[in-house]
């Protein structure tokens, strides 16, 4: 049984969540703001952790920041960030810390949950812990965000690195093109194919006929590592 952790200082929501998603079949685990959920991510494992921003004491920010310098497995847990904001750079710096998706309030359950099942299949084809994915003459770290071609360190936004990782966390697998522009905060889609020209420019030895960062017609993006 795939097993959650949901933090949120609402006591409603975290009970509503926690019945919904037992109900969904998931072994559920709660905690009220950041000091219980790091003591409950240093003993146990977790296959997602679901993360309210705004909470008293620690943000989930600075949680999910916190769960990402730890080393793997924990450290790579997915995480799937909750909140009454919703500004683009809210939604960008939950990516850039490493958030795997963001979900503003008010939401339906089923959202939800079609969300967490949809990063839990991501999740499985994950690249490996520390590991980076290979574009021909270029690397990319997910991990620490960095794009390595012909040795030296390219510059890329952070716009670029969250669409980056999104892909990554796919390989050879379609991901939607509305799912890479709620990352980008950009509900037209047309921040995400600016970016995808600029990251072919820096990627692709023909960005007119890309190999690695590749269009799926009706659908969206998806990236090709060796």
């Amino acid at each position: 049984m795939r097993h959650l952790l949901i933090v949120d200082d609402d006591d409603r929501i975290r009970e509503l969540l926690k019945e919904y998603l037992a109900r969904a079949g998931f072994r559920v685990t709660a905690a009220s703001g950041g000091a219980p959920a790091r003591r409950l991510l240093a003993a146990m494992d977790f296959d997602l952790a679901v993360f309210d921003v705004m909470m008293p004491g620690e943000d989930g920010f600075s949680l999910t920041r916190w769960l990402r310098d730890r080393r793997p497995p924990a450290g790579r847990t997915p995480v799937l960030m909750l909140t009454a904001m919703g500004e683009a750079a809210d939604r960008i710096e939950g990516l850039r810390l490493g958030a795997d998706d963001y979900l503003a309030k008010p939401f339906e359950p089923e959202e939800l949950l079609l969300r967490i099942e949809a990063i839990l299949r991501r999740a499985q084809d994950r690249p490996a812990p520390g590991g980076s994915v290979s574009l021909g003459r270029c690397r990319f770290d997910p991990d620490r965000g960095e794009l390595i071609c012909d040795g030296a360190l390219v510059r890329v936004t952070e716009a670029e690195v969250a669409l980056l990782r999104l892909l990554a966390r796919s390989p050879h697998a379609a991901v939607e093109r509305l799912e890479l522009a709620r990352g980008a905060g950009d509900p037209s889609g047309r921040a995400v194919d600016v970016q995808v020209t600029r990251l072919r420019r820096k990627i692709e030895a023909d960005p007119k006929a890309p190999r690695y960062l590749q269009t799926v017609r009706g659908v969206g993006y998806l990236l090709a590592p060796d």
